[in-house]
């Protein structure tokens, strides 16, 4: 699928995401890099060294889980924008997502936006909880999104809403 679609498949996803156990420590990210490229600087983006050192350039990441603290450092550090954190700890009913957005303006904290499928299908409205721009990096704004828990691993995009649609529920 990932091949015809650019959409990885349920088997594809679960082949790279940490365990349930994991998932509800804490943050975690998410790496969907599926490809053998030259790239590494989620290596040098880690603070607490979580992705593992790279023997070829063209290695696919590989996180170790106990490490990782879900910063979001690697999220701005991604050229492919293809990094995200998760975390089910959030609250009782909302986990937080954060996502790269290189769109302008950037939204608001507190902004309601509708949340996105990796095929841009509307999946629910979502919150603004935070907007952090990381100058260090390659610039890339990282968005966090509250919303429900059982859309954390589908959601990876969102569209700012119109006027007045924010607060239709």
């Amino acid at each position: 699928m990932l091949e015809r679609t650019g959409i990885p498949t349920r088997a594809e996803l679960e082949e790279i995401l940490p365990d349930e156990k994991r998932l509800e420590e804490g943050p975690v990210a998410i790496f969907e890099c599926f490809r053998e490229i030259p790239c590494d600087p989620c290596y040098y983006s880690c603070p607490v060294g979580a992705v593992k050192e790279f023997s070829d350039l063209n290695d696919l990441p590989e996180i170790d889980y106990d490490k990782c603290t879900g910063c979001g450092q690697c999220i701005a550090g991604c050229p492919g924008l293809a990094v995200f954190v998760i975390d089910y700890t959030y609250s009782e009913d909302r986990g937080l997502i954060g996502l790269p957005y290189e769109f302008t303006p950037l939204p608001r904290e507190g902004e309601m936006v509708m949340a996105l499928d990796r095929s841009g299908e509307e999946i629910e409205k979502a919150e603004v909880i935070r907007v952090r721009q990381n100058r260090k990096q390659s610039n890339t704004p990282v968005v966090w999104l509250a919303l429900s828990k059982e859309n954390l691993i589908s959601v990876r995009h969102f569209h700012r809403m119109e006027a007045g649609d924010s607060d239709e529920e």
